[in-house]
């Protein structure tokens, strides 16, 4: 056991703790950046010139009138921009556009004495514009060869065509299916000053400071020293506050310089979800393979993402689905090509899974798409597949602990009576003409890391103050996941001391410098390491003190439970504050920069081959639903789930992001159905009275979460795993137990295209299509998934699954 995954006697970690600001969550006394304009005197606030064109060139921006505005202090345009007028990473995001390239573009700010007066002096603002040619959909750009970033390719084994051609089962078929809207609760939100120095503030809802601090420095020619960024708290972020907040802060930020006054911006919903990014949409196109014992042997696929008008995370989201096409799952023979469509709309982004998802959809499908049609239950088709101990992944990297996947499988098909009421629903099935039941189960592998390797590092400032009360600051964010509850438990425990004793300061950029972004599950394996070294420094030179004391080795010093002893329990011991009075007055340090580093990852993203992750995260989950056959409307029965975090550092806080993982996944792929109006390019569904979010109604009436047992990660922080994203694709489970219970309406064997989001009304017409038998159809014929470095490939021989 390494010494970074032992945990001592007396953990805090480990302990069911309530997070720690559950308490002013639920009173409302927690403070979101929002909250503390009513604390900052004499603030601005801002509002965006939205431009209403799918893409458009700018001719003429005419601010006279806005001026005049009663209450309207400025119009900030690019000619105000110190430094580069840039937001973005990848140098193609102007943050003054001269070219809308989406419906709602910003290409001014208004900077007013209230709210209203800079709403009213936005519209006052005269743009003129040249009306461009568009493209919405990604189909469009796939038709019109519009493409941006890399186009990467993951090839694994025997050659793909060979495969294909000794395989005794050939499909093919396409899948495009939706984006996901965020909808945090709290909306993006920076709040900007300037000292008499000239040195930016910036209190930013962001997951990643230090970026936000860097964009910002770069557009207003500054250093990064001279701006300082802090994140007291994110009401929600999900991947939305990785890359998307830096523009908006910057904007803050240049009027704050401009004026000399803070500046507040907030994006009121219908404005954030107009403007900012959304999980990536995806166009798949796919052949399988399969020998007759229903064994995968090939895999051939084009995935096309849809970027939106910029790059922003959108090529290590592609990679990262492509890494993940397998799941769970053994494939000899892999060539899966990568795109991304240059389309005009929001610029989308990370979202939790961060492609994983997409990738995974695709295999689950094509498995759920195919069962039916080889003649096994989806159930035992996926299980035939699983990866086994001593194989590797398409891109070079080993699976290790696939048992655990075998152990969560068998322990969810066990306690969730899996077989027998299998048999109650085929039993209710042909007893029931209108209504339907389906029951499925599906694994998830995660790989758990940044695909960049350099973000895989965490920083951490411990101090101990001469009372013996601990503060710590780290540098990830909290947007209610719980990670400062870990490390808050993680501190606890590496200094031996009650939980009580440890507070947690706010997340600054001049606290705790080039920090990673809180993205990725990595909070707590980064940050948990990057603290845990901070205490054992301090520990070290408090361990001399306390031997002199005791008159014990250093070596043999222990701390445990606020006490200070040596190797016998019952021998002599002192208490932590005494120990740390001594410390203080022999002019002994008592605080400590802490670094963590993850070990043993390489990755060449020009070959897609190496070990970009620490390890996988392992789940399983069983969902039971109903369909009614006239409506479509279903409700989800019954859910069980055991998923993998190792040893759990708070099994509280990882029991909630489980549940609320599996829960958006639930809304990704049942309800939320993202959509833009394909000429126009607007938003359609920007609001919630348009945009379906999970409810009481749609969570499982008996939902059932257990963490799987004796799954200690070596080589991670006190034996613990991520969990922020791998539960999301447990819900895989209710679509396909949603497509099982369509299929019930047609005969045996019908396999079902479902449209995702499952809405309603896309399960109605499967349903319909399975009565028809159309759900079944399949033919000879058919073309291979497109090339995006050569012509299409042929096949000799292969039969068509229905388009979705």
């Amino acid at each position: 056991m390494s010494a970074l995954s032992e945990r001592p006697l007396g953990a805090v970690v480990g302990a069911p703790v309530p997070h720690e600001a559950a308490a002013l969550h639920v009173t409302g006394q927690a403070l979101y950046t929002d909250d503390l304009v009513g604390r900052t005197k004499g603030v601005l606030h801002a509002w965006p010139v939205q431009v209403l064109a799918a893409h458009a060139r700018v001719t003429a921006v005419r601010t006279e009138a806005a001026t005049a505005v009663p209450g309207v202090v400025r119009v900030l345009t690019a000619a105000d921009v110190p430094g580069v007028n840039d937001a973005g990473v990848k140098q193609d995001e102007p943050l003054f556009p001269d070219e809308v390239m989406f419906h709602g573009h910003a290409v001014a700010w208004v900077l007013g004495e209230t709210l209203e007066a800079a709403r009213l002096g936005a519209v006052a603002v005269e743009v003129d514009v040249e009306e461009l040619p568009a493209l919405v959909t990604v189909r469009d750009a796939v038709a019109a060869g519009s493409f941006q970033g890399g186009q990467p390719t993951l090839l694994r084994g025997p050659d793909v065509e060979e495969a294909l051609a000794g395989s005794a089962h050939v499909f093919s078929g396409e899948f495009e299916f939706a984006g996901q809207e965020h909808f945090y609760l709290e909306t993006h939100c920076a709040l900007a000053q300037v000292d008499e120095n000239g040195q930016v503030f910036i209190q930013s809802s962001t997951q990643h400071p230090t970026e936000t601090q860097e964009i910002v420095a770069h557009v207003l020619g500054l250093a990064s020293s001279e701006v300082t960024v802090q994140c007291l708290r994110m009401g929600g972020g999900f991947g939305g506050k990785e890359m998307q907040p830096h523009g908006l802060a910057a904007v803050a930020a240049l009027g704050a310089r401009l004026t000399g006054r803070p500046v507040r911006l907030r994006l009121n919903r219908a404005q954030d979800i107009t403007m900012t990014g959304k999980r990536h949409g995806f166009l798949a196109q796919w052949r399988v393979g399969f020998d007759d014992a229903g064994r995968l042997t090939a895999l051939d696929a084009t995935l096309t993402s849809d970027g939106g008008w910029s790059l922003d995370l959108s090529e290590p989201v592609l990679a990262r689905a492509l890494c993940h096409v397998d799941n769970a799952y053994w494939i000899p023979a892999v060539r899966v090509n990568g795109r991304i469509a240059k389309t005009n709309k929001t610029s989308q982004t990370a979202f939790r899974g961060f492609g994983g998802p997409q990738g995974m959809l695709v295999i689950e499908d094509v498995l759920g798409r195919c069962a039916p049609t080889l003649g096994f239950t989806a159930e035992e088709l996926r299980r035939r597949n699983f990866y086994a101990s001593g194989q590797d992944t398409p891109y070079g990297q080993p699976v290790r602990h696939a048992d655990r996947l075998q152990k969560a499988w068998q322990q969810v098909l066990d306690s969730s009576d899996f077989h027998d009421r299998t048999a109650q629903v085929e039993q209710f099935n042909a007893g029931s003409i209108h209504v339907k039941r389906g029951l499925a189960i599906t694994p998830v592998k995660f790989g758990i890391s940044f695909n960049f390797t350099a973000f895989n590092q965490g920083g951490a400032l411990v101090h101990v103050y001469k009372d013996g009360s601990v503060l710590i600051t780290h540098g990830g964010t909290e947007m209610g996941q719980g990670l400062h509850t870990k490390m808050l438990q993680v501190a606890a425990t590496a200094l031996g001391v009650p939980l009580s004793r440890v507070r947690l300061a706010p997340t600054r950029t001049d606290k705790v410098p080039n920090t990673s972004a809180t993205a990725a599950s990595s909070g707590a394996d980064l940050n948990g390491g990057a603290v845990k070294n901070a205490c054992e420094q301090i520990l070290g030179r408090l361990a001399q003190v306390a031997a002199e004391e005791l008159h014990v080795p250093a070596a043999d010093v222990r701390f445990v439970e606020g006490r200070v002893r040596g190797l016998d329990a019952a021998g002599p011991s002192v208490a932590w504050e005494d120990v740390v009075r001594l410390a203080y007055f022999s002019r002994v340090q008592l605080w400590a920069a802490g670094f963590y580093r993850t070990e043993g990852l390489h990755w060449d993203s020009a070959a897609m081959r190496g070990e970009p992750f620490k390890y996988f995260a392992y789940g399983v989950a069983a969902a039971e639903v109903e369909v009614d056959g006239f409506t479509g409307a279903y409700r989800v029965r019954r859910v069980d789930i055991v998923h993998d975090v190792g040893d759990s550092l708070s099994p509280l806080v990882d029991l909630g992001q489980v549940e609320g993982g599996f829960v958006q996944g639930l809304g990704w792929l049942t309800l939320e159905d993202l959509r833009w109006d394909a000429t126009t390019g607007r938003v359609l569904t920007s609001s919630a009275s348009t945009y379906k979010l999970p409810s009481f109604s749609e969570m499982p009436e008996d939902f059932r979460v257990s963490l799987l047992d004796a799954a200690h990660e070596d080589g991670a922080v006190y034996g613990s795993k991520a969990v922020g994203e791998p539960p999301l694709m447990l819900a895989f489970s209710v679509r396909e137990a949603i497509r099982q219970a369509a299929a019930a309406f047609g005969p045996p064997g019908t396999s079902v295209d479902l449209a995702s989001p499952a809405t309603p009304e896309a399960v109605f017409w499967a349903v319909e299509a399975a009565r028809s038998a159309e759900g079944a159809h399949v033919r000879d014929g058919g073309s291979a998934p497109p090339q995006p470095d050569g012509p299409p490939i042929r096949p000799t021989s292969e039969r068509v699954l229905g388009q979705t």
